[in-house]
């Protein structure tokens, strides 16, 4: 029988007892699942041509707010706590003090103090393109900021949102903005009609349908603790282990597609995630995406891989540390995730290794790779190696994030012989280091001069068509953080 151990509703209890899965995972996916058809009806009924922002503000929060009660019970209460305590330092302390201590707290309530803190209180030209762009140039009102986040869409399982995104969202705004082309100019408005995201939420439910399946049935055969089995130490041959660390790190993802996807897709069938239309004219619907699973199976570098998995966490770890670092931005971001996911040893174990294997990939793809650009030939060969290099090394950093402890974490390294972290020395000690330098791109560029014009004719929160979520991505910040229990 599953555990019955929980602080929310039993109601579902002998639902768990049938499947077998704990009463808190099933409450998690009941949860989510109405979620779903709570987004549908919102966008149905609570439309913004139909009503107010502050009606649809009250409704996302009062969801929101019963879900967690629904999955948590009282401690659905730290939520409101927390975002009390954190309003009533934004509106007692001032916008000079409240970015400090927000740091302490949850991503959405530290980048928002962030970006009033740009928005208020820093100079434009003191500020980049990215956070320029974000900036908030008014304090929220409790209302806003309740709802900002606690409401049902992203309460259990997010994904974060920049506040401009969803205060668009909320207004009806997100359609009726320019776009830019592939090139970064932008193309004069078109008025079209408002797009509809039943192709992607479809499309996404299937991807969670399929990730569910596989988690059920093949993690169980594949447990991530076989890899520090004494008997599977002491007989397994090195391909054997190699092989097996790589098939139960792939069998323990889908979990972590399905819990993302879902997400994804409640907040898109409430309209929320909208990112303009592609060169073809294409809706596109990944406006805070949280991962690209066929660029994460497939990546041919450490940077790859990073890039496409938990993109929202790598976002707010660059805005709320890497842009502001002035010392070590890559460590001290490296350091920041592992603070900010928990006190589990594991997981600094991980971050901590992964600060070694992203330099040490970066130093071998910037003196290696341009031998093998030159023929399809090479660059095939390339891309092979790369893959099953980048694959065993991204298992081999994240095993202490699964396993959590001190001891079998250091058991499956030293079963490894600390194999991958002698070789990154090695390679950062004996291969020449080009300094990279956290530049501007054109995106920003594109960004800078489309904020300015909002602020020109804005005074309240301005239209966000094109934001950097998936494009601004400098390297270090992308390769700072790695699987989380987001």
């Amino acid at each position: 029988m599953a555990t019955t151990s929980t602080t929310g509703s039993t109601l579902l209890q002998p639902l768990s007892n049938a499947v077998q899965l704990p009463i808190d995972q099933v409450n998690f996916v009941v949860g989510q699942l109405s979620a779903l058809l709570a987004a549908v009806w919102f966008r149905t009924y609570l439309h913004s041509s139909k009503t107010s922002s502050f009606i649809r503000h009250v409704v996302a929060t009062l969801l929101g707010l019963y879900l967690a009660l629904f999955c948590f019970g009282w401690y659905a209460l730290h939520f409101l706590v927390q975002s009390g305590i954190s309003y009533c330092i934004m509106i007692g302390m001032g916008v000079e003090a409240m970015h400090k201590p927000m740091m302490i707290i949850t991503q959405k309530i530290t980048s928002l103090a962030y970006e009033i803190h740009d928005g208020m209180f820093r100079k434009d030209e003191e500020l980049t393109p990215s956070q320029r762009y974000l900036a908030v140039r008014r304090m929220p009102s409790l209302l806003e900021y309740l709802s900002y986040n606690c409401n049902f869409m992203g309460i259990l399982a997010g994904p974060l949102c920049s506040y401009k995104d969803y205060i668009i969202f909320i207004e009806g705004r997100s359609h009726h903005v320019a776009h830019s082309d592939k090139n970064g100019k932008e193309e004069p408005h078109r008025a079209r009609a408002e797009p509809s995201p039943n192709v992607a939420v479809t499309q996404k439910l299937l991807v969670c349908g399929l990730s569910l399946l596989v988690h059920l049935t093949v993690s169980s055969f594949f447990p991530v603790e076989h890899n520090i089995d004494e008997h599977f130490r002491a007989t397994a041959s090195w391909p054997t282990k190699v092989i097996y660390l790589y098939i139960s790190l792939l069998a323990a993802r889908p979990k972590y597609y399905f819990a993302w996807t879902l997400a994804d897709a409640i907040n898109n069938a409430a309209g929320f995630g909208f990112r303009g239309h592609d060169e073809n004219g294409e809706a596109r619907w990944d406006l805070i995406s949280n991962l690209r699973i066929q660029q994460i199976e497939m990546s041919t570098s450490f940077k790859m891989f990073l890039d496409n998995w938990n993109i929202q966490t790598a976002l707010w770890l660059k805005r709320v540390c890497y842009e502001r670092a002035t010392v070590s931005p890559t460590i001290q971001t490296f350091v920041l995730s592992a603070i900010w996911h928990g006190v589990y040893p594991g997981y600094y174990l991980t971050f901590l290794t992964g600060v070694l294997m992203t330099l040490a990939a970066r130093a071998m793809r910037s003196n290696f790779r341009h031998y093998f650009v030159g023929s399809p030939q090479r660059k095939l060969l390339y891309d092979v190696v790369t893959w099953a290099v980048t694959q065993v090394a991204v298992s081999y950093t994240v095993v202490p994030f699964v396993l959590l402890s001190v001891r079998p974490s250091l058991a499956f390294y030293s079963s490894w012989y600390y194999c991958l972290h002698i070789a990154g020395i090695l390679v950062l000690l004996l291969l020449p280091v080009k300094k990279t330098q956290r530049g501007k791109s054109t995106h920003e560029n594109v960004q800078l001069s489309r904020s300015k014009k909002f602020d020109e004719t804005e005074t309240s929160l301005e239209p966000n068509s094109f934001p950097e979520t998936n494009s601004v991505r400098s390297p270090e910040a992308a390769s700072a953080h790695l699987p989380s229990n987001q």
